[in-house]
C-alpha cells in the first residue's frame, strides 16, 4: 500500500506519529504540488494524508486517481475536499481531532505583535534603532469577537484576562451562552463599530464569505485592528487592503488567506500597517502530534475494516 503525506512543509510529519508501525510504504512531499505535479505523486496512491486546507482534493481530481482508496485529513472538517465526491467513489473521508488552545495562542501572539509594533520594533533594533512606535494598551479597551465557539470563547476569556470589555457577535450567537461568559452580545454594527480589536473566529462557508466588507471596515474606528485566524474569504480583501492604505484603520493581523500558499506577488505582503504570518495557528509540535498519531491510527482502523473519525 503506498501512502503520501501532503503538504510536510517543515519536514517533520515523520517524526509525530508511528508511521512504520503501518509496515507500509510512505512518502512525504514537502512542497505544495498543484496540476499535474500533483497529479503524478498521486497517481499510485492508495491513501492520501491532507493537511488541513492545503491542497484541494476535489472531483476532477478523485477522478484520475483510480488507485485511491482512503483520504485522511488532519482536523474535524476540510473544505478543499469534496467529501461527497470521494464518498461517491467508495472512498472514505477520515479526521482527527485537533488543538483550539495552539489557534487561541496565536491569535494573541497577533493581537499584542499589532498593537505593540513588535516586528517593526524588531526590524528597527537590527537596523541599529531604539524605539520607534508607541504601543497601544488592552486595559480597558474593547475586544470584538466574531464567532463565540470554541476557539472564540477561549480569545475571550483571555481578553477579560487583560482587562478588555469583550462583546460578541455571531449569526448563531446564542445570548445567554455569551452573557454566562460575561460577554455582552450585540449586533453585527454595534461589534464593528464599537470594538478597539475585532477578531474573527467563524466557519468558512457561502454565509461568511465577506462577511466582513467595505461596509463592515468603513464602520471600525480609525485606532482599530482587525485580526483573522479564521479563513481568508471571510474578510475581503480588496477592501481591506484599501482601508490600510489610506490608513482608516490602524492595522491588520492575518494569518490566512484567500489562496495559500499566498503567493509572492499577492499586495498583502508590501501592505503597510499588517502582521502576516503564514497560516501558523495551528502548527505547532503538540497539535501535529495529535494530527499525526490520529492519522496513522484512522489507516490502520481502515485497513482493518473498520473505518473511525469519518467524515460526513
Amino acid at each position: 500500500m503506498n501512502i503520501v503525506v501532503l503538504d510536510d512543509y517543515q519536514q517533520v510529519a515523520s517524526a509525530h506519529a508511528d508511521w512504520d508501525s503501518l509496515e507500509e510504504d510512505v512518502t512525504f512531499l514537502d512542497r505544495h504540488l498543484e496540476g499535474e505535479e500533483l497529479l503524478a505523486a498521486l497517481e499510485r496512491a492508495h491513501v492520501i494524508v491532507a493537511m488541513r486546507e492545503r491542497t484541494p482534493i476535489d472531483a476532477d481530481l478523485l477522478a484520475r486517481l483510480p488507485e485511491l482508496r482512503l483520504i485522511v485529513t488532519t482536523g474535524r472538517r476540510n473544505a478543499s475536499i469534496d467529501v461527497a465526491a470521494a464518498r461517491g467513489r467508495g472512498i472514505p473521508v477520515c479526521g482527527t481531532a485537533g488543538l483550539a488552545s495552539s489557534t487561541v495562542e496565536h491569535t494573541w501572539a497577533l493581537i499584542l505583535s499589532a498593537v505593540r509594533h513588535i516586528p517593526a520594533e524588531d526590524r528597527s533594533m537590527r537596523d541599529g534603532g531604539w524605539q520607534t512606535t508607541v504601543g497601544t494598551g488592552l486595559a480597558g479597551s474593547t475586544l470584538g469577537v466574531m464567532g463565540l465557539g470554541r476557539l472564540g470563547s477561549q480569545v475571550a476569556t483571555i481578553g477579560q484576562a487583560f482587562g478588555m470589555d469583550v462583546i460578541a457577535w455571531s449569526q448563531n450567537l446564542d445570548p445567554e451562552h455569551a452573557r454566562s461568559l460575561g460577554v455582552r452580545p450585540v449586533s453585527k454594527a454595534e461589534l464593528m463599530a464599537g470594538s478597539d480589536i475585532v477578531t474573527i473566529h467563524l466557519v468558512s462557508s457561502a454565509r461568511t464569505h465577506h462577511l466582513v466588507g467595505a461596509d463592515e471596515i468603513a464602520a471600525m474606528r480609525p485606532t482599530a485592528y482587525l485580526v483573522n485566524t479564521s479563513r481568508g474569504p471571510i474578510v475581503d480583501t480588496a477592501a481591506l487592503l484599501e482601508a490600510l492604505h489610506a490608513g482608516s484603520i490602524a492595522g491588520a493581523a492575518i494569518d490566512v488567506y484567500d489562496t495559500e500558499p499566498l503567493p509572492v506577488d499577492d499586495p498583502l505582503r508590501t501592505a503597510p500597517r499588517t502582521v502576516l504570518t503564514p497560516h501558523l495557528g495551528y502548527v505547532t509540535n503538540d497539535g501535529y502530534d495529535v494530527f499525526f498519531r490520529e492519522a496513522v491510527e484512522d489507516i490502520a482502523a481502515w485497513r482493518a475494516g473498520a473505518p473511525i473519525r469519518v467524515l460526513d
